[in-house]
């Protein structure tokens, strides 16, 4: 629970909101009902189902974008009920509406919202006392939209840089550990919903440490950066590839299994020893396949890929090998 409310930043205002809808209208409603007023607390009650059924559907689906625009859309229109039906204390309303919107749904639609609800009320004669305190209101209500307009573009700005840096490895460019973790997920989800085929290949940089003592590290590094370039230019748009740790990788595709897997692995072996190379000659890599197996965990799917690969650097080293029918394609030196 707590993972997701800090991985999620619109889950986890969908979830303050209703927490705070429940503290905090339930107790006017109750009022409203008690002083006699029932449009009042029939308009405090709809409001509360709403924001409180759209926090339910966002836990159970995951869908926070439709949940965040169907609560922008319920907290506007019972704010605007609520001016419309209490005049001048009901407008209060409004204003931790204008400021929620920017954060359920993009500020592009959430100034729209915002201004169709100030323009609503303005059109509400009950709503105000005199002209001038409508002015003033709605004076008060664009400022207020605009400032969250500002906080929440920067508060995206600086999120999608912190998403950025938590899931993409600074030398490569490629995105890492954890977001591979996250996307070994998706894809079993997936190949149990689908049927799709996925394949795992592990990939580790022969005598790489040999590279680093004699040649140095940055040397070492450029090895790695060129070694990604070629595995992304050879590869699909649908293939992912991650930096699991120091010279190896991961590489996630999907739709291949068969002799289309051979294929694609042979190609790939031989780009890139044709074209890797660095100033003491061309380098090579072992390789460790394996294909997700039904109602197979992650795990251990990961953990057959790195078996494989493991023997693919005892028995020689430049070498595919694979897990599922512990097939081997033993690769002569070029």
């Amino acid at each position: 629970m707590f993972h997701r409310l800090r991985n999620d930043f619109r889950l986890s205002i969908i979830t303050m909101l209703g927490v705070c809808a429940i503290l905090g209208i339930t107790p006017f409603a109750i009022m409203r009902f008690v002083q006699g007023n029932t449009v009042a607390g029939l308009v405090d009650l709809g409001i509360l189902a709403g924001i409180v059924g759209s926090l339910a559907h966002a836990w159970v689906t995951g869908r926070t974008e439709r949940s965040g625009m169907v609560l922008a859309l319920i907290i506007c229109t019972g704010a605007v009920l609520a001016g419309a039906v209490m005049g001048e204390a009901g407008l209060f309303w409004l204003f931790p509406c204008l400021v929620t919107t920017f954060f359920l749904v993009s500020g592009r639609v959430a100034t729209a919202l915002n201004l169709i609800s100030i323009l609503v009320l303005m059109s509400i004669e009950t709503a105000f006392s005199s002209n001038v305190q409508m002015w003033t209101f709605a004076a008060t209500a664009a400022t207020v939209s605009a400032c969250a307009y500002v906080f929440a573009h920067r508060n995206q700005d600086q999120r999608e840089r912190l998403e950025h840096l938590a899931t993409i490895d600074p030398l490569t460019g490629v995105k890492n550990r954890r977001s591979m973790d996250e996307e070994l997920d998706r894809a079993a989800a997936n190949a149990e919903r689908t049927g799709l085929p996925y394949a795992l290949v592990m990939l580790d940089i022969d005598h790489f440490k040999q590279i680093n003592d004699v040649y140095g590290h940055g040397v070492g590094d450029e090895v790695l950066r060129d070694l990604v370039a070629l595995i992304e230019h050879n590869t699909r748009k649908s293939d992912q590839l991650f930096r699991y740790g120091g010279e190896e990788f991961v590489l996630l595709l999907p739709g291949v299994d068969g002799a289309s897997l051979q294929t694609v692995m042979n190609n790939l072996q031989q780009v890139l020893r044709k074209h890797l190379k660095y100033a003491g000659g061309p380098v090579t890599s072992s390789y460790g396949v394996a294909l997700l197996g039904h109602g197979e965990s992650v795990e251990s799917w990961l953990g057959r890929a790195d078996e494989a690969l493991y023997q693919a650097k005892e028995t020689g080293r430049d070498r595919i090998i694979f897990a599922d029918n512990n097939a081997q394609l033993a690769a002569e030196p070029a």
